[in-house]
C-alpha cells in the first residue's frame, strides 16, 4: 500500500512564521485586522487625499455596504491595521502585520490581484530613521542569512513624512550578494496619522514600512512566478 507523504506548511505560512520569530527577537508583536475594510480606515485615517489615484476603481476593489456613510473595500494595504492598533493601544508600540491585501490590477509573473504584505510600525519617544535602518538590517540579515546593508531613497507615500524607498544589499556569496535590490516603501509616520489616532506628534514619533512577502519569497527561494503561490499545485508546494 502506498503511504501518503507527510503534510507540511505552505511556503507563505513558513515565511510568515519565520518573519514573526525574527521580529519577536527585537520586541515586535504580531497584529492583524479585517481584510474587508472601510474607506475610513483604508484611506481617510491614513492621510490619503480624496483624489488620490489609489482610490480609483482600477486599483481598489469596492463593494456595496449597508453603511453608505463609509463605503467598504478589500484592503489595499495592511497599513489600516496601524490605525486600529493605535486607536486601541497607547505608545510605546511595536507591531508587525502580515496579511493578505488586494489590488485591482492585471496579473503577471510579478503581480497578483491578491498577495501578502508585511507591515511594520514602531511608535515611541525619540524614534527616527536610524532606528528604521537598524531594524531592517537586522531583519534582512536574519531572513537571508547574511550581513545586509540598507539605503534610503526619497519617495512619497501619503501616510509617512519623510517617505523613502528602501534598497537592500547582501554581503558574502549567493545570488543576492553585491546587488542593490528595491524591497519596500517606508518612512516616518505622518503627524496627521498620529493625530487621527489621538497620539500627540509633539511627544511621539514613529516609523512604518511595508513590503511584499511574496517578493521576499522570490528573493529567498528563487520563485519565478508569484502566481505559483496560489495555484494549489503540489509540484510547487512540495519543493518547500
Amino acid at each position: 500500500m502506498t503511504q501518503n507523504p507527510d503534510g507540511h506548511q505552505h511556503p507563505l505560512t513558513q515565511m510568515i512564521a519565520e518573519i514573526n520569530s525574527i521580529f519577536a527577537e527585537i520586541g515586535f508583536m504580531f497584529a492583524e485586522g479585517p481584510e474587508a475594510e472601510t474607506e475610513y480606515y483604508n484611506f481617510d485615517q491614513l492621510n490619503v487625499p480624496k483624489d488620490h489615484p489609489s482610490r480609483d476603481m482600477q486599483d481598489t476593489f469596492w463593494f456595496k455596504s449597508k453603511d453608505v456613510s463609509s463605503p467598504t473595500v478589500l484592503r489595499t494595504q495592511t497599513s489600516a491595521v496601524q490605525v486600529h492598533y493605535m486607536e486601541d493601544n497607547e505608545p510605546p508600540i511595536r507591531i508587525i502585520v502580515p496579511g493578505k491585501v488586494f489590488r485591482n490590477e492585471t496579473t503577471d509573473a510579478t503581480h497578483e490581484a491578491q498577495f501578502y504584505q508585511l507591515e511594520g510600525l514602531c511608535v515611541d519617544k525619540g524614534i527616527h530613521l536610524g532606528h528604521l535602518k537598524g531594524v531592517l538590517e537586522h531583519f534582512f540579515s536574519r531572513f537571508f542569512e547574511g550581513e545586509s546593508e540598507v539605503r534610503f531613497r526619497p519617495s512619497f507615500f501619503p501616510f509617512v513624512e519623510p517617505g523613502v524607498e528602501v534598497d537592500m544589499r547582501m554581503s558574502g556569496e549567493g545570488k543576492l550578494a553585491g546587488r542593490w535590490i528595491e524591497v519596500m516603501g517606508a518612512g516616518m509616520v505622518h503627524p496627521n496619522v498620529l493625530r487621527n489616532c489621538d497620539v500627540d506628534p509633539e511627544v511621539y514619533s514613529g516609523f512604518a514600512f511595508g513590503m511584499g512577502i511574496d517578493r521576499l519569497g522570490i528573493m529567498k527561494y528563487g520563485v519565478e512566478d508569484v502566481r505559483d503561490y496560489y495555484t494549489g499545485d503540489l509540484r510547487f508546494v512540495n519543493q518547500f
